[in-house]
Parts: structure tokens; sequence; C-alpha cells
């Protein structure tokens, strides 16, 4: 008789080596893959993500051994619950990452599911799949982002105090804006806003697509004045970051992406969420991100790759808020007060947070109603599994110590305990059915 599919089982996963990622040992992504015995270790590479996941660029394996998790899931269909494996085909609804970021990423959106379909229509050699890319960042260290655009008041003001940025879009297409910034608030309702909009976009995409010598020239000014301004500029600062992301890009038209878009610095354990068609980059730091199973990227800046302005400035919503209305607050989910979760407005994930702080602690996650996976960010501990009938596999102790990532099927709550002094942080990626999402509010 074959042996049945234990419900928890440690995963073996893909860490991803490109240039904007933390060197050597400064690297989560590497500390946690170090957890892995196949992992060649080179100390002057930069590993920028570890993959967690059914995706095909990365796929995780069961724990040494070369057996693909989606073999796994596609033999055992239990482990994802009827609903999501027709609705998937197997695979996890969404691909969960540890990020570790030395140097800018490109500014950037994701597709929402029609534009994604067209694209990969069209364009299969950049597009590599027809699936949206919601996505969510959690930090693990202090970490830095550029999220949807800014007020328009704060974009009318650069204009004024940034003379190469009025400079590069010209005096009359500066002031147009500025006039419609200043209408706008006077008007009633949907109206205001919709003009705003209008003014946003015919702006951003002229920066965008400015003339490059142009754009150069600009930049070079800009870079001098400040530079010749003897004071140090203090970080956070517009003047440090522009000449931090210069001295990454020079002569990138995304450096002015900065006096449109919000700069945000997240502590450990502040989240944002990306929707569809919303311009994003990440500056700097180490996260857990989890995203709709895509590697869908549309490019406009900072970036030696294929840019793609034309797409990107014709799909963003252009819709503004504040730095604050884009933190995404975690919703205390057990009555032990251990475990947060970010339950973003899709429904391929959630992500829970929880932290044991001293030994011995435990907390029981009930099982999701569909596939999790779970990963170790600190200290060590041991997941205890339950047995509910007698077909099911005994109860078993698993070790769980930095980097031990676990895939856990639909419906098996588990208990994670801790087993050192400072305790242990575990983070689970899972999905629920949409009708079920409120499943882990207590």
């Amino acid at each position: 008789m074959a042996t049945r599919q234990p419900a928890i089982f440690r995963l073996d996963c893909k860490a991803q080596s490109y240039d904007w990622g933390k060197i050597g040992q400064s690297s989560a992504v590497a500390k946690f893959a170090l957890a892995s015995p196949g992992f060649q270790f080179d100390e002057k590479r930069p590993y920028a993500e570890l993959w967690m996941g059914t995706h095909p660029s990365g796929p995780s394996t069961v724990y040494q051994s070369d057996t693909t998790l989606e073999s796994v899931l596609k033999a055992n269909p239990q482990l994802l619950t009827p609903f999501f494996y027709e609705k998937y085909h197997g695979h996890l609804p969404f691909l969960f990452k540890v990020l570790s970021i030395q140097k800018a990423l490109s500014i950037q959106a994701h597709p929402d599911k029609t534009l994604a379909e067209r694209l990969f229509k069209e364009r299969p050699d950049v597009y590599k799949d027809d699936n949206h890319k919601p996505e969510m960042a959690i930090a693990l260290t202090d970490f830095e982002a550029l999220c949807g655009f800014r007020p328009l008041e704060e974009i009318s003001a650069f204009l004024d105090q940034w003379p190469e940025l009025r400079a590069l879009v010209g005096d009359s297409e500066a002031n147009d804006f500025q006039d419609v910034v200043a209408q706008s608030k006077s008007m009633e309702g949907i109206k205001g806003i919709k003009e705003g909009r209008r003014a946003l976009k015919t702006l951003y995409t002229s920066v965008m697509k400015a003339d490059a010598s142009n754009v150069k020239q600009q930049l070079v000014q800009l870079i001098h004045r400040l530079k010749s301004n003897s004071t140090e500029y203090p970080v956070p600062s517009m003047e440090e970051l522009v000449l931090r992301i210069y001295s990454q890009f020079p002569d990138d038209v995304g450096v002015f992406s900065l006096f449109f878009l919000n700069y945000i610095m997240l502590e450990p354990g502040q989240a944002i969420f990306l929707a569809a068609n919303e311009p994003h980059a990440y500056l700097s730091g180490d996260l857990m991100e989890c995203m709709a199973a895509s590697d869908n990227v549309v490019r406009a800046g900072l970036t030696p790759k294929f840019k793609d302005v034309e797409v990107l400035t014709q799909m963003l919503t252009y819709q503004t808020k504040s730095r604050t209305e884009q933190l995404l607050s975690g919703v205390l989910c057990t009555p032990t007060g251990h475990s947060l979760m970010y339950d973003p407005p899709i429904e391929e994930f959630s992500v829970i947070l929880t932290k044991l702080g001293h030994d011995k602690e435990k907390e029981r996650l009930r099982g999701a109603e569909g596939p999790s996976i779970v990963i170790v960010t600190k200290g060590k501990g041991a997941i205890h599994t339950e047995k509910h009938s007698e077909t099911d596999a005994d109860a078993t102790v698993i070790q769980a110590d930095v980097g031990n990532v676990f895939f856990v099927g639909a419906n098996t709550p588990f208990t994670i305990e801790a087993l050192s002094e400072e305790g242990v942080t575990i983070f689970t990626a899972f999905s629920v059915r949409p009708d079920k999402k409120d499943h882990f509010h207590h």
C-alpha cells in the first residue's frame, strides 16, 4: 500500500541571484537558503530572492529530493482541496518570497488579469504568463520603497522646488498641471478627482517619454547642484535619495519618478499592498513578499532591462494617496495576541506573522481552508502536528530552524513552539476560499 503523503512536509526552495541583491552573508535570502543542504553559497554573489511555491521559474522541491511540490500536489489533490485544485490546475494560488535588496529595483507596475492576458498573447517573450500579480510586502528589516502616486499638491510643489523637473516638462506643461491641481480642490466630488488624474497622466507620461538627451542634461545639472552644496543631506531626504538612486542608475529617467511616487520607510512588521496597475519600486532592505503566482512586470525606469514606457503610462490608474494610506496593517487573529494577519483585498492569499518571544511559548494556528507555506525567519522551534481520525498520520514533532520552509496542506492545524531563548518567528502564507475570508478572524 502506498504511504499517505503527510499534510506537513519540508521544502527546499530556490535562491535567485540578481544584481540588485545583497551580497553574501548580508542577505537574508542567503541566510535562509543555507538551511537547504544543496545550496552552494558564494560570499561574493548577490542573493536577491528566495522563491517558495510552484512557479515554473523557481519551483520548490520536497526536502532533499528532486520531487517538485507541484508533482506532490497533483498526486494528492486533497492537499489543495477540490476548489483550489481545479481553479489553479494543481498549482499554488500564490508565490511566497524573501527579498534582500541592496540596489533599487525598477520603476514598475503589474498588469491586471485582462491586460496580462493581452500582453502574454502579444509579447510572450517579455510577458511570461497570463496572470495578474497583485502583491504584498512585509518588512523583515528597515525597508524603503516607492509606492503609488503622491498627493497632487506635493507633486505641484516639487515643480517649483526642483527647477530641473520643471525644465524637463517645460513651463507651459508645468503651469497647466499646477492650475488643474489648484482648481480641482474646489470641484465637487468625482469631477475634481478625474481632472487631477488626467493632468497627472499627462505630466508623468511627458516625463517618462522625455528625450533621453534632455533627461541626461537635466539630471547632470540636478546632481551638480546638489553636490555643490557642501552640507550633508540627512537620511532620508529627497536630496539624499536623488543622489543615491542616481549613483545606482545614472542618466535614467526613473530618477525623476522620485518626485511623483510616495517614499515609504517601513519598520519590521509593517506592510504595503501593491494592487494591479499601481507604480512602485523597492529601494532597500529585507522583506517577505507574497503575490499571485505570476512573474509579470511592466518596467519603465531604473533598469537595464526592457522598458515598456508606452504600456506602463497607459495602464496606471493615476490615483493618489498619502504615505500612510499605502500601509496595510496586520490584525490580531488568535486569542493569544502572538499572531497578526495581513489580509489584502484579493482572493489569492493572506499572510500571518507569528512571533513567540521566549522558550517554550506556543501558538496554535487552525488549518486554513486551502494550502499554506510556512517559513521560519528567526529563532528555533518545533511544529507539532495533530491527529484527528484513524486515517490521519500519527501526530509528529518537526524541527523548525531559521530558513526552514514547510508546506501545510488544506485544513491542517498545527502548533508552533519556541525552543530557544530568543523565541521563534514564522510567516505563514495561505489561501482560503473567497466565501471563507473571515476564517481566521476572532
